[in-house]
């Protein structure tokens, strides 16, 4: 069967719409939020534990640097298999577990969102099925609302899970700034979605390798497309810290092994735009967004708070990987050996 055409296919369509998710929120989950906020001030934890797989795992490294520069509390990734498969409790009184998922029914997550409250927990979900076992398993649940995700690639609804992440942080800290970069956002989106990163095609049709490279608030994000490389395209791709590039996996780096570079206005952003230089002039085909490093492929991004700008990159990177896997001829919407829903114990 022939490849099909990137815009016809239900990845490139639904990351499309990933905008429309970000204004559902605004709009339905005020309530729930006001509701979170005033729980997380009053009894505010003393730690947050996230638990997901998959695309919600990346979702929930970019929780964690949202949450721990924002409020300074430390925020750690659970292990599901401690409490589903080694059935081992663990002391979460005062902590908040946020578990996060697409469909909310895969059993090892609601084990470990039970175990959590069983140990004093306040329990969240960030979920797109309102209705799922994960959702009635929480003491909290805020909706995702980006509808229906057909594509077995998670697209519209790990952007969604950034916003909800957002949009929690602000109401938890009542930051007026982060309220508004969120309210931004959507037209943001739509405004990256448009960028054109089909410039970086000639160097990935024929990749074997990919190092995506993201810091802090952007580490989540190269997780994320790279990804994205592995089931949708073929491409062998890993993601790695800007940090931790450089403390070893750099030596594989060279004319035949490409880097994509993402950055945001932070803090983190001058390490990534020299570390880009740096392998540029080594002969690494650097590909790089969000930053200018001498030597490198330079694709267009849009500046905006830096809590927002790992969202844009993820979107314009998605339009770019659902039009790579078609040129590398593969269906992004049916990669092998993969489901829409995965249900690990």
């Amino acid at each position: 069967m022939p490849a099909p055409v990137a815009e016809a296919t239900a990845m490139f369509r639904e990351a499309a719409t990933a905008a429309a998710a970000l204004r559902a929120q605004a709009r339905l989950n005020g309530a729930v939020l006001a509701a979170l906020g005033q729980v997380l001030r009053s009894r505010p934890p003393r730690a947050v534990v996230t638990c997901a797989r998959g695309s919600s795992d990346h979702a929930a490294t970019y929780a964690k640097y949202l949450i721990e520069t924002r409020t300074g509390v430390l925020t750690a990734s659970a292990a599901p298999s401690v409490s589903s498969v080694y059935q081992s409790a663990q002391r979460l009184q005062d902590c908040l577990f946020i578990a996060i998922s697409q469909s909310g029914r895969s059993p090892d997550l609601i084990a470990s969102t039970r175990a959590a409250a069983a140990s004093g927990a306040i329990t969240l979900a960030l979920v797109n099925a309102a209705d799922s076992p994960l959702a009635r398993a929480v003491h909290h649940c805020l909706p995702l609302h980006a509808g229906p995700e057909l594509s077995v690639a998670a697209t519209k609804s790990y952007i969604a899970t950034l916003g909800a992440l957002v949009a929690l942080v602000a109401e938890w800290t009542r930051d007026a700034g982060l309220r508004a970069a969120f309210e931004a956002a959507p037209a943001l989106l739509e405004q990256a979605w448009g960028l054109d990163w089909s410039g970086a095609l000639p160097a990935l049709v024929s990749a074997s390798h990919l190092y995506v490279i993201g810091r802090g608030l952007g580490l989540g994000v190269a997780q994320e497309l790279a990804l994205k490389c592995k089931e949708t395209c073929g491409l062998h791709a890993e993601a790695f810290s800007g940090a931790e590039v450089r403390h070893g996996p750099q030596a594989l780096l060279d004319p035949r092994f490409g880097a994509l570079l993402l950055a945001q206005h932070d803090p983190t952003h001058d390490g990534i735009e020299a570390l880009g230089a740096d392998l540029a002039a080594r002969g690494v085909r650097v590909l790089a967004a969000g930053c200018v490093p001498r030597g490198a492929q330079l694709l267009p991004t849009l500046a905006a708070d830096p809590a927002i700008e790992p969202l844009l990159l993820v979107q314009s990177g998605y339009r770019l990987i659902a039009r790579l896997a078609v040129a590398r001829g593969h269906d992004p919407d049916r990669p092998p050996y993969l489901a829409k829903i995965t249900e690990t114990h």
